[in-house]
């Protein structure tokens, strides 16, 4: 039934149910979500709407509008990073493919998003691209049959379009260069996802996570940043100045200025018209710094500060150079499974890509009770965790027939969000999934993105890498730091999980067993920091003597249920349930 509450939103109360849709065996979890939402209400910190709110349609748009501008930031950047090495011309026709990617990857967030927030775990959970992916991505792109070749002579057939000798001796034009490396991705994203749609269907999560704690996550996710080190100094370099100028206005706005809030008009049912403090700085340092290095670049092109001449190093920091992108793109496009072709599928792919699944589910669990947590909602019990797993096992595999070039994920920076706009309602979430879907389909939208210059996307690299690193390395703190043994562990992994794939790369056909499915299966595996890194840690944490508190994993279960009272019995039998 549907009650109107005093400030004008409507509460949805299902009786017998809570919000993961389930009908509990007792009401202790509700009863303790109920007592922390008064003792929020005397300290000010109240949810302005939970997650079973729906607060009114233009509320919803403009809280959905919100979410949908804080992940913009972080999904742009996937496609225009994987563009050169999925062979993606510097051309009108290329420009035009790097839209398309940002169009599908828009529209499967959407769909994704949708689905976890009304059949997955039901929390206010934004679901978009993840990095987690990238790195065995960008192994398998770097095999031998998936190098780019030189584009033949403009004479060549008397072509009017650009034409390639691929690698498997075929001619083919720039579109099929680049979808031929695209089928094989996705076919490897696909084909591993599953491995996370029957983690959720059997519930065997709980047993994996028995063995992966802070000092296999740790390294394995920093590895993720540190290893893209490459893909941030090569746009940066294009112009280290403006690089420099957006990671600066991204500092300050994320740091320095985080706790200013700036006055907005504001209506309510309730208040009426009145003024609201945001913290908006805070909430979109990303386009904050995307838009002032942008117009900066924009002001250096109009006076010709920036050379006219293609040739020079800094050319490419201009705006017009991709500038007919925009127009040359259609104005609405479906993004549908099999766009590229169809999916190609390889063993060496897929036994890469299952690093990028683990880490992507571990990440999800956490993501799922922090967002409990600032949403007024109990903890999520096992099977709505399974079922958020599997949905976005699903999501993943939909991004693999999609073409999107990456997977799925829940996005961190949303349900920070939450905290600080106080609204958990899964209605916002839906809409901002609804927006996405719309906006995916219209490519004129996807296009304005292509045109940022390649410096400014440099400087967003260089410090949103940095703190995917950051993250990685902030789950130590849950383990003794004291300890020879978890320092050894910590520090071998990552050196190995750097120096390794850098050694794999500076001496590429090293590996020569004699049969090609080997050597492509050990040459990804190799080349992917985060698998080296991850497995090693994985390895030696598991069999080097050493105490569960000592190695972080107590503290580390604790903060993930968001419980510090239970004592470490209580706690591991809870989490074996």
């Amino acid at each position: 039934m549907e009650m109107e509450t005093e400030n004008g939103k409507t509460n949805t109360v299902e009786e017998g149910r809570t919000n993961y849709g389930f009908v509990p065996e007792d009401n202790i979890e509700v009863q303790v979500a109920s007592a922390d939402n008064k003792k929020s209400k005397k300290d000010g910190s109240a949810l302005l709407y939970s997650v079973e709110d729906t607060p009114a349609w233009y509320t919803c748009l403009v809280l959905g509008l919100q979410h949908y501008l804080i992940a913009v930031g972080a999904l742009i950047g996937l496609p225009l990073l994987l563009a050169p090495n999925l062979c993606i011309a510097d051309d009108d026709n290329g420009d035009v493919a790097r839209a398309f990617l940002i169009s599908s990857l828009f529209f499967n967030s959407g769909i994704c998003t949708l689905l976890q927030t009304t059949v997955g775990v039901r929390l206010p959970i934004m679901q978009g691209g993840t990095f987690s992916f990238l790195p065995p991505t960008l192994a398998i792109l770097a095999l031998p049959h998936n190098q780019c070749p030189d584009p033949l002579p403009s004479e060549f057939r008397n072509s009017s379009v650009t034409l390639y000798n691929d690698t498997d001796g075929s001619i083919v034009d720039g579109n099929e260069l680049w979808m031929r490396r695209m089928r094989e991705v996705q076919g490897a994203i696909a084909v591993a996802s599953v491995l996370q749609i029957v983690l959720g269907l059997t519930g065997a999560i709980g047993f994996l996570l028995r063995f992966i704690g802070p000092l296999t996550i740790a390294p394995a996710v920093a590895l993720i940043g540190l290893d893209l080190f490459s893909a941030a100094y090569f746009n940066a370099s294009v112009q280290w100045g403006i690089a420099m100028f957006t990671a600066f206005v991204m500092i300050l706005c994320s740091q320095y200025l985080k706790n200013i809030k700036v006055p907005i008009p504001t209506f309510s049912r309730a208040k009426k018209c009145h003024i609201t403090r945001t913290p908006l700085f805070k909430m979109f340092p990303v386009l904050f710094a995307l838009i002032t290095a942008w117009i900066l670049c924009l002001i250096f092109t109009e006076t010709n500060v920036f050379p006219t001449d293609p040739n020079h190093p800094n050319y490419r920091a201009r705006t017009d150079v991709r500038s007919n992108v925009i127009s040359n793109a259609p104005w609405f496009r479906f993004p549908y499974p099999g766009q590229w072709g169809l999916p190609r599928v390889t063993v060496a792919g897929v036994v890469g890509m299952f690093a990028g699944v683990v880490a992507g589910f571990v990440e999800s669990i956490g993501d799922y009770y922090a967002c409990a947590r600032l949403s007024g909602a109990p903890n999520p019990p096992s099977h709505a965790i399974n079922r958020g797993i599997l949905v976005e096992g699903f999501g993943c595999v939909l991004a693999g027939v999609i073409g999107t070039g990456t997977a799925t994920t829940s996005f961190s920076e949303n349900i920070g969000a939450i905290g600080i706009t106080r609204v958990g309602s899964r209605r916002v979430l839906q809409v901002a999934g609804g927006l996405f879907v719309i906006l995916g389909m219209l490519s004129k939208f996807g296009s304005i993105f292509v045109a940022i210059p390649d410096p400014v996307i440099g400087g967003l690299f260089c410090v949103m890498f940095g703190m995917i690193a950051a993250v990685g390395i902030s789950n130590l703190q849950y383990v003794d730091l004291n300890s020879p043994r978890n320092l050894f562990i910590i520090g071998f992994s990552l050196f190995m999980g750097l120096t390794v794939p850098e050694w794999m790369k500076a001496n590429r056909g090293v590996i020569n067993t004699g049969v090609l499915e080997v050597d492509q299966i050990l040459s990804v595996l190799l080349e992917t920091a985060m698998l080296v890194g991850g497995l090693l840690a994985l390895v030696l944490d598991n069999t080097i003597p050493g105490t569960e508190k000592e190695r972080g994993i107590v503290s580390w279960r604790r903060a993930q249920i968001g419980d510090v009272t239970e004592d470490e019995e209580t706690l591991n039998k809870r989490i074996e349930e």
